[in-house]
């Protein structure tokens, strides 16, 4: 298989890549049989990585818009009931589509509303990615604990444990490939969830060498109904049912003691850091740079667009470094290139990915290209790049194949699946 050679990039050079791979970089000189592609002046970064979303929260932005996680949550539950599996359909591919063009190559779907016990949803937000052409992280997630057995969720939207785990194990049987679809166990949350799926979900991940995720010290309220449930906060809860491990990531993490954090670090137990959906909700500010301090890997999400209209992941590096240094006071809590990181090589740790969000020889060929004509003049590319407007990737490359080429998704039309999305959602409020 011949090289794709990338060539006269502002930032980092020429970039050489076969059988979707990096194999070479620095000043390449073409040779016979490489197909070459003209970048000159552009900004290259690795693809970057979405470690928390919910795909199917694109059919209810811009609602409860001045409440907090709970309120926020009972508002919107009663109207995520009536989705079906096109709806969930239609909101993947426009989710998948508006955060490929933000530069994101690889994307995790934390789904765990499944009216009327349908597991099909599954099936079609697998669909979706195909069509857009980006990498999936799968999550089967699933809530079991009603509003009767004292959980936030309205009893119609819960699941029996039984069927949650045979579905499990279907959805990891079928669409499981370790490349470019990857199943993650999923529950959603210790306030939707019963002890017993919870320990039975992290025994079948580990039986299947899947990873695991939910959602953790997101809120104070959370806290409070953990410690009055359990006795305990809800880090160590989830630690006493074996949630720890390099095999784990957790969302937003606000609320972590520092015993915790150091555990988290000791462990490899990673972070998923959503700044924009933390400030819309006012849950609080992650502590990013104490999670760092203690090797803990931190990588950052878009979340649902429910609570981040915006629905990209290239406004969450600025978000994320404003948010550390207001969290902390100092100008220098978080630099250009830390965000970066948190965006790419975070986000691989956090999902598990070897040679993921890096330039070097041998990791994947996913790149966003970056139109910076707009930032001529600017010395420091990466710091122009994240201080700079916001922007459209201009190309985007998924395992060396174009999924962006000159501003346009190659698989589809996203206008077309905005306005079917937009009939869709217009149904659901009413």
């Amino acid at each position: 298989m011949g090289r794709t050679v990338l060539r006269g990039a502002r930032h980092p050079g020429d970039i050489a890549f076969a059988g979707g791979r990096i194999v070479a970089l620095g000043n390449i000189e073409p040779v016979d049989g490489d197909i070459v592609i003209r970048v000159d002046g552009e900004i290259i970064t690795p693809g970057l990585i979405n470690t928390h979303h919910h795909l199917y929260q694109w059919m209810t932005r811009g609602l409860a818009t001045g409440c907090n996680l709970f309120e926020w949550l009972q508002t919107l539950y009663p109207i995520w009931g009536k989705m079906n599996v096109e709806d969930v359909h239609a909101s993947a591919l426009v989710g998948l589509g508006e955060l490929a063009l933000s530069g994101c190559t690889t994307a995790f779907d934390h789904h765990y509303v499944v009216p009327n016990g349908d597991d099909t949803v599954f099936d079609a937000i697998v669909d979706a990615a195909n069509i857009v052409g980006i990498r999936l992280f799968l999550s089967r997630g699933s809530m079991d604990l009603g509003e009767s057995d004292g959980g936030l969720p309205p009893d119609n939207l819960v699941e029996d444990r039984d069927s949650i785990l045979a579905s499990t194990e279907r959805i990891v049987s079928r669409f499981h490939d370790g490349e470019m679809v990857h199943v993650v166990v999923a529950p959603c949350s210790p306030f939707s969830v019963s002890s017993g799926l919870m320990v039975e979900s992290a025994t079948l991940a580990r039986k299947h060498g899947l990873r695991l995720h939910t959602h953790l010290c997101e809120t104070l309220d959370e806290q409070e109904h953990c410690i009055e449930r359990f006795g305990k906060r809800p880090a160590q809860q989830l630690f006493d049912w074996g949630w720890s491990g390099d095999d784990v990531w957790f969302a937003h993490g606000i609320h972590f003691s520092s015993e915790e954090i150091e555990l988290l670090g000791s462990h490899g137990t990673g972070v998923a850091h959503c700044p924009s959906s933390n400030a819309r909700l006012a849950a609080g500010m992650c502590p990013v740079v104490d999670l760092r301090e203690a090797n803990v890997p931190v990588g950052l999400g878009v979340d649902g667009v429910a609570s981040n209209e915006v629905g990209g992941l290239f406004p969450e590096l600025r978000q994320a470094l404003y948010t550390a240094r207001l969290r902390e006071g100092r100008p220098d809590a978080l630099m250009p290139e830390d965000v970066l990181e948190l965006g790419t090589i975070g986000g691989a740790q956090c999902l598990g990915l070897d040679k993921f969000g890096s330039f070097e020889i041998g990791a994947a060929a996913d790149f966003a290209i970056w139109d910076s004509n707009d930032l001529a003049g600017i010395e420091d590319p990466v710091g122009a790049l994240i201080l700079g407007p916001d922007r459209k990737v201009k190309d985007l490359f998924v395992s060396g194949e174009y999924t962006i080429k000159d501003g346009e998704l190659v698989g589809f039309d996203l206008r077309e699946a905005h306005r079917n999305l937009a009939s869709r959602s217009i149904r659901l409020w009413n």
